[in-house]
């Protein structure tokens, strides 16, 4: 390995995994901006969000795979190219259709910038205290993306317009791509490496397509068939393919399948949090995007706080599975706190019910979960497994989002109670799965 600043790659890496962290909650407080100035309604500007993160987590494993075969720096680059142009295809952009394109070839982008990243921390990290440190500051900038851009773009929105949550990635990604270009080393392609399998990979992208437009309610029995026949195609290439995209044999741990089912749920729930509460501070209680921004910026603390101080100690007097409950309860008062703050109108019960889901019960989930998933998972299948429970939250996230558009009031111009429940059973069955008792293996 030639000599080179590992500070300078792991900036690179970093940099790269905020834009695409910080990509998925910069464009929620800025929703009610764009449905306005495109003249949407309520119920159809989630198709701006699901789309993204349908892509993305549909694509995410044939990212990791492609990584590898390709290589880190291929397609790093490749990844960081697609989300540049897309991006500034979103900004410019001024119709629905445009908007939707350009969201899910940002999707794309992002799973293969997300995967290829990891690997870069990987490959030049190599000695175990050394790479922990590196993962732990790679961690933190896909933390602080997540966390902070849901302020960041209100704040934004507000001040600049809508077109800069998406324009804003164009000079980071061009610095990011001369640099990893300049500096990252060329790839070298491995013998063993094996092509991956990309029917089985668009298979699942069109069975999740169609799995979101039955919980639209729209075109539902030739949905129902492209479910039927993808789901058909990816098991039989899954079973019949030497290099298949997910060795079912992972899928046989059942602390893997309650996992990668709590993940769904997680997602389906925190990312239709974030949509309903972009419409909540603004439509319902009036706060501009910029003042909704600061408004929620406490929670990220919140949650900040609580992984830094709080987790460390929690975790040495529970178990994960009573953390994952706790998260999920939180989970469930917040979204009754919600629901009581449209009802009575009360800012109280709002901000409360926001620093119960965003502040304290995702980072309780997210930990409790993943450790639940994990558990029993052998070394050899770690990157598969950790790629099939990121790859179950994005996809919660892309289905639970048209499910939830179809309980949003189509002239309303503000947000009533009724999809706000539907967290309420989300949550309610993540508790629910986890107090179902049974020896995982």
């Amino acid at each position: 390995m030639q000599s080179l600043n590992k500070n300078l790659v792991l900036a690179i890496a970093s940099m790269g995994i905020f834009v695409e962290a910080l990509d998925i909650a910069i464009v929620n407080l800025a929703l009610p901006k764009i449905e306005a100035d495109l003249g949407l309604t309520n119920d159809s500007g989630y198709k701006i969000q699901s789309i993204y993160i349908l892509i993305y987590g549909s694509f995410l494993i044939l990212g990791g795979k492609l990584s590898d075969y390709l290589g880190r720096k291929t397609i790093f680059i490749a990844g960081c190219a697609i989300f540049l142009f897309t991006s500034l295809g979103a900004g410019l952009t001024h119709t629905l259709n445009h908007l939707i394109l350009f969201r899910a070839l940002q999707g794309l982008g992002a799973a293969l910038l997300m995967p290829s990243a990891f690997s870069i921390v990987n490959y030049y990290f190599t000695e175990p205290h050394e790479r922990g440190k590196a993962m732990g500051i790679f961690g933190s900038f896909a933390a602080t993306g997540s966390a902070g851009g849901v302020s960041v773009g209100g704040i934004i929105a507000n001040y600049l317009g809508w077109s800069w949550v998406f324009l804003i990635n164009v000079p980071i990604l061009l610095v990011i791509l001369v640099i990893a270009y300049i500096y990252l080393e060329k790839d070298v392609r491995t013998t063993n490496a094996k092509l991956p399998d990309f029917p089985a990979a668009i298979a699942l992208v069109l069975g999740m397509l169609c799995l979101s437009k039955i919980t639209e309610g729209s075109y539902v029995m030739i949905a129902i068939l492209g479910l039927l026949i993808a789901s058909w195609f990816l098991y039989y290439r899954l079973k019949t393919q030497a290099n298949p995209l997910l060795d079912l044999k992972v899928l046989l741990l059942a602390s893997l399948r309650k996992g990668t089912l709590l993940f769904f749920l997680l997602g389906a729930l925190f990312t239709g949090y974030l949509f309903l509460m972009s419409f909540l501070v603004q439509q319902n209680f009036h706060f501009t995007a910029a003042q909704s921004g600061f408004l929620m910026m406490p929670f990220n603390i919140i949650s900040m706080l609580l992984g830094r101080f709080g987790l460390p100690a929690l975790s040495k007097k529970f178990t994960p599975k009573t953390i994952a409950i706790g998260g999920a309860a939180g989970m469930l008062i917040g979204s009754i706190a919600l629901v009581l703050a449209v009802q009575v109108h009360s800012l109280f019960f709002l901000l409360f019910g926001g620093a119960c889901i965003a502040g304290i019960g995702m980072t309780l989930c997210y930990t409790g979960y993943t450790v639940i998933a994990m558990e029993h998972v052998p070394s050899e299948h770690l990157g598969i497994a950790a790629s099939l429970i990121n790859t179950a939250y994005f996809v919660g996230g892309g289905i639970g989002l048209p499910l939830i558009s179809l309980f949003m009031s189509h002239t309303s111009a503000t947000l009533d109670s009724r999809p706000i429940w539907i967290l309420c059973i989300v949550a309610l069955f993540s508790i629910s799965r986890l107090l179902y008792s049974k020896k995982l293996v």
